[in-house]
């Protein structure tokens, strides 16, 4: 079995990090720079990089803070936010990127998926979905969760696979920031239609909600989080050891 990741994620607003609950409220934390530093010397399996307003305020992504932060870590790096075309793609990739995170882009342009798949490989393309339930289902809201879009995100995600995306990222709106835990009932759902790696996103308040996501959930392939890495409620090496000795494969 391979190993599942610990993957902590830098939303960027302003050229700071920053954190809310459900999407909402956020504040700075963080510069993102000396943050992903700690992460790449603190185990983290890969990093992700948000400009969270970028699609929002329709504008590019904020390179000048990308290309600091690829220049100082040695893990993977994802990078999403203002994504909406091959030109994207490329620029983010030149920042220093190893995967780049479609979302809004694809909802506007779902051949985005494809196209990109085919320039750069699948290994590359990340659909990343903000999810929030709505009448009893699973529904896609974009714009960093302001906006509904009326589309299934089960299904979504189906079409994303099918379109050549490398990777999920499925992030909850209504678990965002509650620290209650993962949002298993939707990653079951997705994780029942898709076979390509899912990303669980949102929720996470401590170390046992790992260990819960992936005990029951055990085709997740990696825990998605931010407050409670960064605010050190939750070390990533001492979760690794715990996740190990509790028969989850990790790499220590």
């Amino acid at each position: 079995m391979l190993a599942k990741r610990i993957i902590p994620c830098l939303d960027i607003r302003g050229g700071k990090v920053v954190k809310g609950t459900n999407f909402e409220g956020v504040r700075d934390v963080a510069d993102p720079v000396e943050l992903a530093e700690f992460y790449n010397n603190s185990g983290a399996d890969e990093l992700v990089f948000y400009d969270i307003t970028a699609s929002y305020e329709e504008r590019k992504l904020f390179s000048d803070t990308l290309i600091k932060v690829a220049s100082r870590i040695f893990i993977p790096l994802t990078v999403g936010g203002g994504i909406n075309s091959l030109d994207d793609f490329e620029r983010v990739l030149g920042c220093g990127a190893d995967k780049v995170s479609v979302n809004t882009g694809a909802i506007r342009d779902p051949s985005l998926i494809e196209r990109a798949a085919k320039k750069y490989g699948d290994q590359c393309v990340v659909l990343s979905m903000d999810i929030k339930r709505f009448d009893g289902k699973f529904m896609i809201y974009s714009k960093g969760g302001r906006e509904a879009t009326g589309i299934e995100a089960v299904e979504w995600a189906y079409r994303g696979q099918e379109s050549g995306a490398g990777e999920l990222v499925v992030n909850s709106i209504d678990t965002d920031g509650v620290k209650g835990g993962f949002d298993l009932p939707m990653l079951e759902a997705i994780s029942k239609r898709c076979h390509i790696p899912i990303i669980a996103s949102g929720g996470a308040g401590k170390s046992d909600d790992f260990l819960t996501l992936f005990k029951e959930l055990p085709t997740i392939d990696a825990g998605l989080a931010a407050s409670v890495f960064h605010f050190k409620q939750v070390n990533i090496k001492e979760l690794k050891k715990m996740l190990k000795s509790n028969g989850i494969p990790m790499r220590i």
